[in-house]
Order: C-alpha cells, then structure tokens, then sequence
C-alpha cells in the first residue's frame, strides 16, 4: 500500500521504493498548481515503484496522467528513473539542471565498452588491485545495453523561478552530489508558522541523518579537474544563510534547523578531512585511502560496486586536501600517491 503524507499547503509525499538498498525509498513530492500537480523527483524505474507511485497519486486525489511536470532535483536513477514513463503517460515536461542533463547525454550516448574502458583506467591510476579491475576490463567485450534515462525537456536556471503557474519554486543550484544537483525553495507562508523563509526540497543535498555521497563525475573527454567536496560545502553554507523553515527532503523525514544541520555536515567533514590527512602520513594511493577510510561497514564486507564508489569519495577528499594545500602528488609515484604536507 503507497505511503502517503501530508505536507500542508498543497504538497503532498509519496514513499516510492527503491529495489534493495538499504535507503529503503525516495520521497516523491506532489506539489499542487494552477494547471496540475507537479511532481519534484520520480523514483526508481521498477515495476513495482511504478504501481506505488501511481497508486500514490491517486491516493493525493489525482492521476498519472493529470502531471503537469516533473522537476527532478539531480540525475540519480532514484530521482530521475520513472521521468520518462511519467512523461510518456501524461505529456508532462521534465526540467533538470545543464550539468546533470549533460551527464544524462552522456550516458544515454556512450557505448558500455567505452564506459567499461575508462571506469577500469580511472581504477588503475587509483591503485586499485588487478582482481577489483578485471571484471570491468572483461565487461568491456559483452554486448549488454547502456542505460537510457529520459533526456529532460528544459533547463533549471539557478536563481531562477520555475514556471509552476500559482507557485514560486526557485532554483537554488548545489553541487556536490552531483554537478548539477538543485535544491528548490518554495516561497511561501509556511502552513505551521515556523520560523524561517518557506520550504526547501532538499533532494540529496540535505538529509536528517544522512551524509551525502560526495564523488567525480567527469566527462571522459574533459580533463578539467574538478573539487566536488569544495562545492559541496560552500552549497552547504548558502542553504544554511538561506534559513528555510523547513526541509523536505528526498529520503527519510522532513525536519527544522536547517542551520543546525548544515554546520553538523560542515564539521562532519572537516574532521574527516583532518582524519585523512593524519593517513597520509605515508604516501598512498586513491584506492588504498579508501581501504583506510570509515565506512558503514568493513572493507571486506562492501559489495564490489560500493567499493568503485568509496574510490570516487576517496578521491573527491584527496582534491579536497590538495587544494587546500594540506596534502600533495608524490612526483613520479605511478599509481598516483599521495602524502600530507
């Protein structure tokens, strides 16, 4: 049976599962307009997410195919999966900012071999073990599909009103989870009279007790380098100026303070990044900090796919370090380590 919540004020949440992970589900927001309601995020593209969802919707008193759109808050396949099979059922338009958009493309364009190719390069300069990167140096020959999420209809200008006739939704764009990641600010009275300046949907950005994944997403053809922890926290720090009165966000339950959450997550990562440094007392290598790293579980016990993305943290930290001039590149060192300084 669809998990159902009642916001106030015309927004309305359902739990939409996601298929084993321990995040359980995505809330999908149901926000009421002038021309229909408006979804912000969709799910995961499953079977059964799918009927949760459109038994959600009629759970809010309408339909599938009454969405007037859907505004997705970053490209992750909790999110952004159900996009297309929304659209395709209601006509509705989908927005997602450029920078997420542009790795939707990319993933809808890029052959798996291709992919395969340069996930099992990028491992092989992290230090990563030869049996860790053999399963993706043989994935490369299979003739499995890529993935195809839907390419979004519009773009999310940051700072921006979204055109949701009889609302004010504002874009405010915050990059770390991912280059493109939005948070929308819903300009209102809030219903409970808190204190503080409307609503804010909060996707992945800002969760209750959560810490965001923080790692690369890099174009293979782009050697920019890029400092997603960087931008991370200083998204952090705006959302915290701006003061909403509450936060909605895409996994676990809504709360207040979002100052008070924002200077937990500000702290949580400076230790951390204080705590890596003392590791790099020795030089080492991407994959061997990410060994070295706290995690929610053993190293040992981390499923293959988690431990490419531990890496990815491993190595967003690293950026981090360099650039704040805590930690450096061992010149000729091959894989790449690194050492405190």
């Amino acid at each position: 049976m669809a998990q159902v919540h009642a916001h106030g004020g015309g927004v309305r949440s359902i739990q939409v599962p996601i298929p084993d992970n321990p995040l359980g589900h995505t809330l999908v927001y149901v926000v009421e307009t002038d021309r229909g309601p408006v979804l912000i995020d969709t799910g995961w593209d499953d079977p059964a997410s799918w009927d949760l969802l459109v038994e959600g919707l009629t759970a809010c008193s309408t339909s599938v195919g009454e969405i007037h759109g859907v505004v997705v808050t970053h490209h992750h396949p909790d999110h952004h999966g159900l996009s297309g099979k929304v659209r395709d059922a209601s006509g509705a338009w989908i927005a997602m900012h450029a920078a997420d958009t542009a790795i939707v493309r990319r993933s809808r364009e890029t052959r798996p071999e291709r992919w395969f190719t340069y996930m099992a390069a990028k491992l092989e300069a992290a230090g990563a073990p030869e049996d860790h990167i053999a399963p993706l140096r043989n994935a490369r020959r299979s003739t499995l599909p890529g993935l195809s999420p839907a390419l979004p209809d519009h773009e999310i200008v940051p700072g921006e009103l979204l055109d949701l006739p009889g609302r004010r939704l504002r874009a405010i764009w915050t990059p770390g989870h991912t280059p493109g990641h939005v948070c929308l600010h819903l300009e209102e009275e809030h219903p409970a009279q808190l204190p503080g300046h409307g609503r804010l949907f909060s996707g992945d950005h800002l969760l209750p007790e959560i810490t965001p994944h923080i790692g690369l997403y890099e174009d293979p053809d782009d050697a920019t380098v890029t400092d997603p922890l960087g931008d991370y926290l200083d998204s952090l720090e705006r959302v915290g100026r701006l003061a909403p009165a509450e936060i909605l966000p895409a996994h676990q339950h809504a709360f207040t303070d979002a100052a008070a959450r924002v200077r937990e997550l500000l702290d949580h990562h400076e230790e951390r990044l204080t705590g890596l440094r003392a590791l790099l007392a020795e030089p080492l290598t991407a994959w061997q900090l990410a060994v070295r790293m706290e995690w929610n579980r053993p190293w040992d016990q981390i499923p293959y796919g988690s431990r490419n993305i531990a890496v990815s943290e491993a190595e967003a930290h690293l950026r981090r370090l360099v650039k704040l001039g805590r930690a450096e590149a061992v010149a000729g060192s091959e894989p790449v380590t690194y050492v405190a300084v």
